[in-house]
């Protein structure tokens, strides 16, 4: 049984007190949990997900290929296991003028299916230009360019969040800076990922804190060095080297409210199953961060 703040504190001495109130707790967020470790097994994902106490869950195109004929069909598989679908990831995002139309139109097409099962957020990520050197309008192009993508899918009463990631456009701290820089607010929000920020070199703790005004949902995530090897590998929460404690301190400062969705690329132990990580992470929000999912 998972007891509230005010009876697990009333249970803890001293000492657990003082790590509780380091680690924060944002009494008001959310959790969900995103279905890319199960791949394209979408009905497996919904039934552990749900089965795991989960209040809603990340789809990704694997969905909609599968769905989007039928998104009633969808709405009732998720309404079966009490779930939402708190953010669906649409695909990448080309800063390539010859391709702007075709991709609004897919986008905005994929913001109609969030709508017609009940959904909140249409995520986005960007492609890096390849064989040519990176240059700062690359940066303002591809803000305004979510920005008109972001006016786009509100008016299907959609909101657009944009995801900053590892070999994209929007990869660095300082290009996500720009990126975040040459956006409207008004029409594009932040999916701010703790590993991937760390991945590429920045600090998530302070970040969160710099972006409180454009935090919409949160990709709770670890990452850590491959080992004996080059490269790096996304794993359960607390494996990694993220500091999981002061992302939730720093949640709370900012009172963040919104939805973390818990993230797992793959499985890094091939001898468990995607819910077995999901437990995994589970346990991990529960009794050691102290949250309630």
């Amino acid at each position: 049984m998972v007891v509230n703040r005010r009876e697990f504190l009333s249970t803890l001495g001293a000492g657990a007190v003082a790590a509780t109130a380091r680690a924060g707790t944002a009494a008001s967020m959310k959790f969900g949990y995103a279905a890319i470790t199960w791949g394209a097994n979408v009905t497996q994902a919904i039934e552990d997900i749900g089965s795991l106490g989960f209040r809603s869950i990340q789809l990704r195109s694997e969905a909609f290929a599968q769905f989007g004929a039928k998104p009633a069909a969808l709405r009732e598989l998720l309404d079966k296991h009490r779930l939402k679908m708190s953010v669906l990831s649409s695909g990448n995002l080309s800063i390539d003028p010859a391709k702007e139309q075709e991709e609004i139109a897919n986008h905005v097409s994929h913001a109609k299916f969030v709508k017609a099962i009940g959904g909140e957020y249409l995520q986005v990520i960007d492609e890096r230009p390849k064989g040519r050197a990176i240059v700062s309008e690359d940066y303002r192009r591809l803000g305004k360019l979510l920005s008109k993508l972001g006016q786009r899918t509100a008016d299907e009463g959609v909101p657009l969040v944009y995801h900053h990631h590892m070999n994209s456009l929007g990869e660095k701290p300082d290009e996500v800076a720009a990126v975040i820089e040459a956006a409207d607010r008004h029409h594009v929000r932040m999916l701010f990922d703790v590993a991937h920020y760390q991945q590429a070199g920045g600090d998530p703790v302070k970040a969160i804190r710099k972006y409180r005004d454009w935090i919409q949902v949160l990709h709770l995530k670890d990452v850590r060095p491959v080992e004996g090897g080059s490269g790096y590998q996304f794993v359960e929460l607390g494996r990694g080297g993220v500091d999981l404690p002061g992302v939730f301190a720093a949640l709370n400062d900012i009172s963040f409210d919104g939805w973390a969705i818990v993230e797992l690329d793959r499985v890094p132990d091939p001898n468990r199953t995607p819910k077995e990580a999901a437990e995994l992470n589970k346990k991990y929000l529960i009794e050691r961060a102290h949250q309630r999912i």
